[in-house]
C-alpha cells in the first residue's frame, strides 16, 4: 500500500491540505500529516488548527512513496525557506517518487528544480515564479512524477489525481462518484 507525507507549515491552506488527505484515506492510501515545526498542532491560514500525525524530525520519509505540499501563502513561504523541504523534494524526485503541490506551493517545487520543462500549474498570481515550467490552465496537471494544482477550488481534482497516480483512473473515478464529485 502506498504511503504519502503531507507537510503542514504554519499558515497552510486548510482545504488544500485536508481534502487530499481525506480522499487518499478513503482510497485506503496511507497519508501521514507532518508538522514542519516541532509542535504537532499546526495553525492553518484561517485559524483552524490541525494536529499532525508527526513532526518533520520524527517522520519516516524513507517509507514514503510521495510528498504533498499544500498552499496558503504564509505556509508556502515557510516551506520555501526550509532547506530540509528542498532536500526532501530533490531526494524524492531522484528516486522517482511523487512530488505534488497545490496553489502557491508549486513554487517550492520550482525552487527545488523539479518543474524545468514540465507541465505545471499554480495559483494564478504565482505563475510568474514557475520559471522553466510549461504552464497549463487545467485544475490539476500531472507530468511524470509531479502533480500540481491551482488552488483551494481545485483541491478535489488534485486529490483525485493523486489517487489516480497510485490506483488508476477507474479507482479515482469510482471515488469521485462515491463522494458525488461532478466536474463542470
Amino acid at each position: 500500500m502506498p504511503k504519502l507525507a503531507l507537510i503542514l507549515a504554519e499558515g497552510f491552506e486548510e482545504v488544500e491540505a485536508l481534502a487530499p488527505v481525506d480522499l487518499l484515506r478513503r482510497a485506503k492510501i496511507e497519508c501521514m500529516t507532518v508538522s514542519l515545526g516541532s509542535e504537532r498542532l499546526v495553525p492553518g491560514s484561517h485559524g483552524i488548527p490541525v494536529l499532525a500525525d508527526t513532526s518533520f524530525e520524527e517522520a519516516d520519509f524513507d517509507a514514503c512513496d510521495g510528498v504533498i505540499l499544500p498552499g496558503g501563502l504564509k505556509g508556502t513561504k515557510r516551506l520555501y525557506a526550509d532547506e530540509r523541504v528542498e532536500a526532501l523534494l530533490r531526494r524524492f524526485a531522484a528516486a522517482g517518487k511523487l512530488t505534488a503541490a497545490i496553489c502557491a506551493a508549486p513554487t517550492v517545487l520550482c525552487k527545488a528544480g523539479l518543474l524545468e520543462g514540465r507541465h505545471a500549474i499554480c495559483y494564478p498570481d504565482m505563475e510568474a515564479q514557475l520559471t522553466g515550467a510549461i504552464l497549463t490552465r487545467e485544475k490539476a496537471v500531472r507530468d511524470g512524477t509531479v502533480i500540481t494544482s491551482r488552488g483551494m477550488g481545485t483541491s478535489l481534482p488534485f486529490g483525485l489525481m493523486i489517487v489516480e497516480y497510485f490506483q488508476g483512473k477507474e479507482a479515482a473515478d469510482a471515488l469521485a462518484a462515491k463522494i458525488v464529485y461532478e466536474e463542470n
